[in-house]
């Protein structure tokens, strides 16, 4: 069966969108709503909040002795107000794994209990080289030496706190999204650009108006960076889950921005070899661009599930993304392949 063309500039509109929208680990309801809003407009989906807060999406298929599942994670890296300083700057705490000097610089985001949005940065406690000379190099980046330098007129804790601003608040990394000759350049392409490509397929699969092979269900994780994201959630007949998320792209690996990728092994142990191997089927009689990797430091919503002895077959496949939980960049043509391997797997057994 062909397949259904890919609507690239609706992928990239909605990934724009969804990049846009803060969803640090924790503080996710703006993005579920987000997507919720997008995937409300195609009918034939059932779409529900999990307890934990998850978005699952039924799609009833053409046959439902067999449901199956995809999922992506909507959270993304970021930190919590840990200590307002007495000078009115603030410590943080992360949320996810990063370096501490892949942030350092960056823009960010403090969110209150209220819901009000504060704008700051991220910098070395000794920043200015003119004042501290080698001291600016030399100092650790680490979560005792960087803190926020908020956009207010604040020199106390008390001026701060007197902003709204309280230990446990949020903060949202900006993510400085750029398209470019085909790149998307940003934070947080893990996982939100998987996320665009399952709404994309959706798309797709309404514009031609084909239903899943057999039901299906998406759940659109908000704890994967804290490694508990897709644990819970799935109905109990679901029989096997595909995994989108990036594909890690660098020295000794065989992922790049420009193909999908299936990860047949990760930190966590080896996937499915089945499901996998009918993946790679689907991937070389659709003409889809592909790489086969592993990943010694990565794991995935799929390692969270199977850790609860959850019994089914777990399969992972996403774009290539360079400099994972850094400054990402992907290509069009990563995610345009990412999307026509989900539309294979909704179309074929």
């Amino acid at each position: 069966m062909t397949l259904p063309t890919v609507d690239t500039m609706y992928l990239l509109d909605f990934l724009a969108g969804l990049l846009n929208t803060p969803s640090p680990t924790g503080y996710t309801d703006e993005a579920i709503r987000y997507t919720e809003n997008a995937l409300a407009s195609f009918q034939q989906l059932k779409l529900e909040r999990t307890r934990k807060g998850a978005l699952l999406v039924t799609w009833p298929g053409g046959r439902s002795d067999h449901p199956r599942a995809l999922t992506a994670h909507i959270d993304t890296l970021g930190a919590m107000v840990k200590e307002i300083k007495s000078n009115g700057r603030l410590r943080m705490t992360q949320l996810g794994g990063y370096p501490w000097n892949a942030v350092e610089g960056e823009g960010c985001t403090v969110i209150t209990l209220e819901g009000k949005k504060i704008r700051g940065s991220i910098l070395i406690q000794a920043a200015s080289s003119h004042v501290h000379g080698a001291k600016t190099s030399s100092m650790a980046r680490d979560a005792e030496m960087l803190e926020i330098r908020l956009d207010e007129r604040t020199v106390s804790e008390k001026e701060t706190r007197d902003l709204g601003i309280n230990v446990g608040d949020y903060v949202a990394f900006d993510p400085r999204v750029e398209i470019t000759n085909g790149f998307v350049r940003s934070r947080h392409l893990d996982d939100k650009a998987c996320v665009a490509c399952l709404a994309a397929a959706a798309q797709s699969m309404h514009a031609a108006g084909l239903k899943p092979l057999q039901t299906t269900y998406f759940l659109f994780s908000n704890f994967e960076e804290v490694g508990h994201g897709a644990s819970t959630g799935f109905p109990n007949d679901v029989g096997e889950l595909v995994v989108v998320d990036m594909a890690a792209v660098g020295e000794g690996q065989t992922s790049d921005e420009f193909h999908a990728t299936v990860c047949v092994k990760d930190s966590s142990g080896p996937y499915h070899h089945g499901l996998s191997t009918q993946l790679r089927r689907l991937a070389e009689e659709n003409n889809i661009p592909h790489k086969v990797d592993i990943y010694p430091y990565y794991s995935s919503d799929g390692s969270a599930l199977l850790r609860t002895g959850a019994d089914l077959k777990v399969a992972l496949i996403g774009p290539g993304v360079d400099a994972s939980h850094n400054y990402e960049r992907t290509h069009s043509e990563a995610l345009t392949a990412t999307t026509q391997w989900i539309l294979a797997y909704l179309l074929n057994d």
